[in-house]
C-alpha cells in the first residue's frame, strides 16, 4: 500500500474516532446543532466549513 493510501485511511480513521467521540460524548449538542443548520445562512456556514479546512490544513502541514 503507497503512503498515500496509509496516510488517508489513518486520516478516515481519524475523523471517524472524532465523530464517534462526539457522539458519544454529547449526543444532546450534536442534536442541537443539527436543529440550528437549518437556520443558518449559506453564507455562515460556507464560511465556517472553509475556516475549519483551513485549520484542517495548517495542522495537517504543521504536524508532517
Amino acid at each position: 500500500m503507497s503512503a498515500l493510501a496509509t496516510d488517508g485511511l489513518i486520516g478516515l480513521a481519524f475523523l471517524l474516532i472524532i465523530e464517534g467521540l462526539a457522539y458519544a460524548l454529547a449526543p444532546r449538542l450534536i442534536k442541537n446543532m443539527a436543529q440550528q443548520i437549518p437556520a443558518m445562512s449559506e453564507e455562515r456556514l460556507r464560511v465556517f466549513g472553509v475556516v475549519a479546512l483551513a485549520l484542517g490544513v495548517g495542522l495537517v502541514w504543521l504536524v508532517h
